[in-house]
């Protein structure tokens, strides 16, 4: 394993040099491929530090227990030894883990479009309470939320809203919530006291930089609205809002949530881009089979991935098999544990898969 972290620390030497370098830094593409690589390695050269202690440390003790001169060196020697083997099987899984290679994607940004599915006016409230959830969560982890667009359901909540996430490793975290997401619950709107199911749908979808896409502004066809709210009302006079066509896919973009036309244009465009950026994801993972074998992958929009039971308190991912009895507060953004154990299973998978490499 020490011949594999020192090639790693070669790496991260070269790349401390090369980003240093005028001409990298004038390829501003280069440069910042090299800064992720950097940032990634990192950790690994400083854990690589931790471990190369403990062996020492190892080599330090069962040398002055073999002298065995000093009684009282040999046994503060046995300590060191011990604490050191202790120490080592920890630190090799945590290595192991940290030695799969790192979907690229991870770093992202991402943008988390969230759609009202089956259940009519109850599916539109769920979608607000999830979009609810994912703000709060993020905003606990420091990261920055800005909604792109919404379309307010005539009850509450939301038919869709679409919004953008800003931080560190946000694709990485948020990409195990696409999906569809179900809720049973009495609805507001229900005046028998039923339990019913709806559901809405989750995408994430990795911010797209502009060397990730070329987009060709001559394939965008560019429609200026006044901006609108429930059930398709004008809600201002000036036409800020801003549609985008993207003619050889179909797609279309919408974005009213800034006053100014040209900021309303940004976010469409990064939108846009971010969706043709995830068509060839897909293509991409489809492709992959390591990617098909995964439980935990993002791959399938249409699969039923967790299910929130009002009535019994519970969640359920049926992706791993974990059932919390903590509803409340994972409504509420304490996604942390659901979030953990799918990076664990998804991990584990991975290592499976590389284990011959390892």
């Amino acid at each position: 394993m020490l011949d594999k972290l020192n090639v790693v620390k070669q790496r991260f030497d070269e790349i401390s040099d090369l980003i240093i370098q005028p001409d990298v830094i004038a390829d501003q593409k280069r440069y910042v491929q090299l800064n992720k690589e950097y940032k990634d390695l990192k950790d690994l050269v400083d854990k690589r530090e931790e471990y190369k202690e403990v062996l020492d440390n190892i080599a330090e003790a069962e040398e002055i227990i073999a002298d065995a001169s000093d009684a009282e060196m040999v046994e503060m020697a046995k300590m060191q030894l011990d604490e050191a083997k202790e120490k080592l099987p920890g630190l090799e899984e945590q290595i192991k883990f940290m030695l799969i290679p790192k979907d690229p994607e991870d770093a992202k940004n991402v943008v988390v479009e969230i759609r009202a599915g089956t259940g009519g006016d109850e599916a539109s409230i769920f979608a607000g309470d999830l979009q609810r959830m994912y703000t709060k969560y993020c905003e606990g982890r420091g990261w920055k939320v800005g909604v792109v667009d919404f379309n307010e359901g005539t009850s509450g909540g939301y038919k869709e809203i679409i919004f953008e996430v800003n931080g560190s490793d946000v694709y990485g975290t948020l990409k195990f919530e696409a999906g569809v997401h179900r809720v049973q619950r009495v609805p507001q709107t229900e005046t028998q006291g039923r339990v019913h199911t709806s559901a809405a749908t989750v995408m994430v979808l990795p911010e797209a930089e502009e060397f990730d896409v070329e987009l060709d502004m001559g394939d965008v066809k560019i429609i200026r609205t006044t901006s609108t709210g429930p059930g398709g009302q004008s809600v201002n006079t000036t036409y800020s809002a801003i549609q985008l066509q993207h003619i050889p896919t179909g797609i279309e973009v919408r974005c009213q949530d800034e006053k100014s036309q040209h900021k309303n244009l940004e976010k469409a465009i990064k939108v846009l881009r971010s969706r043709l950026y995830e068509r060839e994801l897909a293509k991409k993972q489809e492709a992959d089979s390591a990617r098909r074998k995964s439980m935990v992958s993002s791959g399938d929009r249409s699969a039923k991935i967790r299910t929130y039971n009002y009535p019994q308190g519970r969640v359920t991912d049926h992706r791993i098999g974990l059932t919390l009895y903590d509803l409340s507060n994972i409504v509420n953004g304490d996604l942390d544990k659901i979030i953990e154990e799918l990076k664990l299973a998804e991990n584990t998978e991975k290592l499976k898969e590389a284990s011959e490499i390892l």
